[in-house]
């Protein structure tokens, strides 16, 4: 089913907002100057940080992954308190969907963009020469990126936030 990106966009909004707040975060914690932040628009790309160039390899794969480890962990610790009313004591209540879509929403911006991965490439060729193992390592991610963004129209985005935030409590509440 095709849905135009505007409209996911939209629904996945928070997604979106923590995506690029994790940029910022992880842009302050290594002291990488911001020059702009775009949190939420409606168009292509939906957000967006510009900040300075990094010379270290550790600081482009911080910053560039950090969307991943915090959107994936917020859309667990939203889901998963959320999920036990719904599962396991067979309430439905309003709060409890609301925050299943939060989460999701929010797990479904989790895998960085290609242009994420092109950064770590980029510093990844020259550091994998100086046996850097985070670089070593870094290849086989960088891969996973580009195959994830490109199976995004098949709604591998949408599979990735409902395994964290449905899958993972149905697990844990089985």
């Amino acid at each position: 089913m095709f849905i135009p990106g505007e409209i996911i966009s939209i629904a996945t909004f928070p997604g979106t907002i923590v995506h690029e707040f994790a940029h910022v975060v992880f842009c302050k914690l290594r002291k990488v100057e911001i020059l702009e932040v775009v949190y939420f628009q409606v168009g292509n790309p939906s957000g967006y940080v510009i900040h300075e160039e990094t010379k270290d390899f550790n600081t482009t794969f911080l910053i560039s992954m950090g969307p991943f480890f915090v959107n994936t962990l917020l859309c667990l610790l939203i889901c998963l308190p959320a999920y036990m009313p719904i599962s396991y004591f067979d309430l439905s209540q309003p709060l409890s969907y609301f925050l299943m879509w939060l989460g999701v929403s929010i797990g479904m911006s989790a895998i960085p963009s290609n242009q994420d991965a092109n950064q770590i490439y980029a510093q990844a060729k020259e550091e994998v020469k100086k046996t850097n193992l985070l670089a070593i390592v870094s290849f086989p991610i960088i891969g996973i990126i580009y195959i994830f963004n490109f199976l995004r129209f098949f709604w591998a985005d949408l599979f990735y936030g409902v395994a964290i935030g449905v899958g993972i409590p149905s697990l844990i509440f089985s």
